[in-house]
């Protein structure tokens, strides 16, 4: 009950800041979301996020204004989440209601006089990636992308696989190509088949792709051989964060019979710097799409398990052009993430803290919400116009995309910042 309590305080719409922000600030004082960074030169630490700063929380405990009970300090001068993340539910809530307290407007703990001692203006933060990720798992859970991708590859009437409707698909990634925002790409090499050829050819991918998705970040392990239930599944989640699995369109058309996605995939992803909890995000929760067939007994829930969070993927050119390429929203997802976690284990698969999970691609029912250039251009056959007059298939060396999200409801905006990555050209030897 006093978590909850604490959950509601933090969540108050009417709460201010002593740190000014305008109304179109990612990180209003409801938010105060994690994330590890440090000015330049200076060894990351944990980090939350207001307005135009970071927030140093091993410094706010330095002043001794961050004291929770139970929890070892030590976990914030640590260079990723999982110390932190680790000491549990309990004190994850705890932490962000004492943030919501030193950071509140009536400054009741006195903390504004020592300001200059814990608030780090972004521009001069460097962001690293918050967690040590030990595995990470690319879900298929929008029925609408499922559908254009098998209407394009096969049969428009009969677009969704048997299995779709009735377990939330996955395949297990490479956790060591993610990287954070900023991070540039190189374009990956592989083998191609042209569709005028007979033989496999190598090079470039020439259908580079991102995927607009979002990620949730485990917080609570499940041990070998035990399962997370779908009722306790939101429980053992950190929080989320924006998510782009690159994919190399070309190179996965030919690879991935039998076993599914390889080179095609695993050559980067790029994840945005701060977490958002899901206790911030608990204004925004609706119910998922009606799923018919129900689902069997384990992967059945009650209530509402989606947030309605709005998503966009920009491209800007290396000439500075910028335009927005779709706009989607995370409610669109056909299974939740409770679901997915659920299945996930049911087998017995055992999480660990830190592991990440993401959606997959998050389309929406229109094609301006479609959330990959395979879609928006429809296989290269509608071709994008940008303002200078150029067009694009897909994504052309130099082009960046960048992500964002965020979610409005009783006059509070909750963002994620954003996920952006450079597409450098193919380095061929």
């Amino acid at each position: 009950m006093k978590s909850q309590k604490m959950m509601i305080a933090a969540n108050d719409p009417s709460l201010k800041s002593w740190v000014a922000y305008d109304e179109t600030s990612d990180f209003p004082i409801q938010n105060l979301p994690f994330g590890v960074g440090a000015r330049r030169g200076e060894s990351p630490r944990v980090l939350s996020a207001i307005g135009d700063y970071g927030v140093d929380l091993a410094a706010l405990c330095e002043l001794g204004l961050l004291r929770v009970e139970g929890l070892d300090e030590g976990v914030f001068s640590q260079q990723k989440l999982n110390a932190f993340i680790s000491a549990g539910p309990a004190h994850w809530s705890s932490v962000r209601a004492r943030l919501s307290q030193i950071l509140n407007a009536d400054d009741s703990l006195g903390a504004r006089k020592h300001k200059d001692r814990f608030l780090i203006p972004m521009a001069e933060l460097e962001l690293i990636l918050p967690v040590e990720i030990g595995d990470y798992t690319d879900f298929y859970s929008s029925k609408e992308h499922a559908t254009n991708v098998g209407s394009m590859f096969r049969d428009p009437d009969n677009a969704l696989l048997p299995n779709w409707k009735h377990l939330p698909v996955g395949y297990h990634g490479r956790a060591s190509s993610i990287v954070v925002s900023g991070t540039p790409l190189r374009r990956p090499l592989g083998q191609q088949k042209p569709a005028d050829a007979e033989v496999p050819v190598f090079g470039p991918s020439k259908l580079l792709d991102f995927e607009l998705e979002m990620a949730f970040i485990v917080g609570v392990e499940n041990e070998l051989g035990s399962r997370v239930k779908v009722s306790d599944a939101e429980s053992h989640i950190f929080g989320l964060a924006l998510f782009n699995d690159w994919s190399a369109r070309d190179i996965q058309s030919w690879e991935y019979v039998p076993l599914g996605p390889f080179l095609a995939k695993n050559f980067a992803s790029t994840m945005s710097p701060w977490i958002v909890t899901l206790e911030a995000l608990e204004p925004f929760r609706v119910a998922g799409p009606v799923q018919d067939p129900a689902p069997l007994p384990y992967l059945q829930t009650l209530g509402s398990h989606s947030f309605d969070i709005d998503l966009e993927a920009w491209i800007e050119t290396e000439s500075g052009v910028m335009q927005r390429l779709c706009a989607s929203n995370f409610k669109y997802m056909y299974w939740s993430m409770a679901q997915q976690l659920a299945h996930h284990t049911v087998n017995g698969c055992n999480m660990k803290v830190g592991d990440v999970c993401a959606s997959g691609t998050i389309s929406g029912p229109t094609p301006d919400s479609y959330g990959s250039m395979l879609e928006i251009s429809w296989r290269g056959t509608k071709p994008v116009s940008l303002p200078d007059g150029s067009t694009r298939k897909f994504i052309e060396d130099g082009d960046s995309i960048v992500l964002q999200a965020s979610a409005e409801a009783n006059g509070v905006r909750i963002g994620f910042g954003e996920a952006r990555g450079k597409i450098l050209p193919a380095t061929i030897d």
